[in-house]
């Protein structure tokens, strides 16, 4: 069992996180969500508090922060606003393959730029016809020289058109199935184009588009790792990415949980306040309780990821963290509205726009269909 108690330091940078989050990114969420567009005066934010560099290595000007800490950071970031926590989740994602697997040319090259805000960076991995099915991936990277020439199209890209950065996978040997992807990192001003951005239903302050590589070429040295090594790099990292994804979930559903009960100690019903209505107790207590357990099952899965995953037991509990906090932020965002009853329904109060932000947490990194057949998967084996 790998330990999960926190400790003072974490505590510590928990309250200062959320003091600032409370006090600089609280009153800018609602404006991002009514006008649909990313934030930079919350990048800016984020970078003044160096949480840009919070997720990298230190030898290359990051902050080095265990996962736990990071996942800390995620949560207090969504607890106010969920387009902004993936602001400061999405660079780390796509630096991830270079982090672990690239080489240390590439590693000086762009990991200091991303810790500095300087860069942001996208994960290029979905398709049209390849979401779940990633081996099925049309896009292709055909050698010629010393350069790599890529054509394709990719879909469901958080940040499109706001990074200048682009880790994409792509097939180098189309016969070869999954063993013939790899990954490339592109930069934005070699010829990626965004062919569309997609109208959401949630975190509308981040982007997500569709991008075309329409022969772009990609110096040779940008290859991640080696050739046919893509689709083992692609699972990894997401093994290593959804429990922070978890902590979003969870920080969404706190936020919510925290208003609804804010709410409930104000609002009077025949003199009454509707938070001594016991039925009502019983809402909120079933929706702490919930909440407390995916916090500690995501905090175990960023746990075995500080530890280098010692009994290989993360691919199962990362999907566990991921599926079960994204279902509880569903359930517990959705009772929040009900707690608020007319008045959760409306824009004037932040509940509805939570619960529209939390359906997300289900769908991407994976959605919970896969999370459970990679979990029944490892049960079964």
């Amino acid at each position: 069992m790998t330990p999960i108690t926190l400790s003072d330091e974490q505590h510590q940078f928990r309250s200062v996180l959320r003091r600032f989050c409370e006090d600089k990114i609280a009153p800018l969420a609602a404006g991002i969500d009514e006008r649909g567009e990313y934030s930079w005066e919350a990048f800016e934010l984020l970078r003044s508090m160096e949480l840009t560099a919070l997720q990298l290595p230190v030898e290359y000007g990051g902050s080095g922060a265990d996962l736990v800490t990071q996942a800390i950071a995620a949560e207090e970031i969504a607890r106010v606003c969920a387009s902004t926590s993936l602001t400061y989740l999405i660079s780390k994602l796509g630096m991830l393959p270079v982090i672990n697997f690239g080489s240390a040319e590439l590693k000086s090259r762009y990991l200091p730029r991303v810790a500095a805000g300087q860069s942001q960076a996208c994960y290029c991995l979905s398709e049209a016809d390849a979401g779940s099915d990633v081996a099925a991936m049309t896009t292709k990277a055909v050698r010629d020289g010393d350069s790599y020439v890529l054509s394709g199209t990719k879909c469901w890209i958080t940040n499109a058109g706001i990074s200048d950065l682009y880790l994409v996978f792509a097939k180098t040997d189309p016969a070869a199935g999954h063993r013939g992807i790899s990954a490339f990192v592109v930069e934005r001003d070699w010829g990626v184009q965004v062919t569309k951005l997609e109208h959401k239903l949630g975190v509308k302050g981040s982007p997500t588009g569709q991008l075309l590589f329409d022969e772009v070429r990609v110096p040779a040295s940008n290859l991640v790792g080696e050739e046919g090594r893509g689709f083992y790099m692609a699972m990894h990292t997401l093994d290593r990415s959804r429990p922070t994804i978890g902590a979003q979930a969870v920080g969404i559903a706190q936020g919510a949980l925290d208003y609804a009960i804010g709410y409930m100690k104000e609002r009077r019903v025949k003199g009454q306040a509707i938070a001594e209505f016991q039925g009502l107790q019983f809402m909120v207590a079933d929706a702490a309780m919930r909440i407390e357990a995916a916090r500690g099952l995501v905090y175990r899965a960023c746990a075995l990821v500080d530890a280098g995953d010692p009994y290989g037991d993360l691919g199962k509990i990362g999907a566990m963290a991921k599926a079960f906090a994204s279902d509880v932020a569903m359930a517990v965002t959705t009772d929040a509205v009900q707690l608020l009853g007319g008045y959760g329904y409306t824009r004037d109060f932040p509940v509805e726009r939570m619960m529209r932000d939390a359906k997300i947490t289900q769908i991407y990194e994976g959605t919970n269909q896969i999370q459970r057949i990679v979990i029944a998967k490892k049960l079964f084996s």
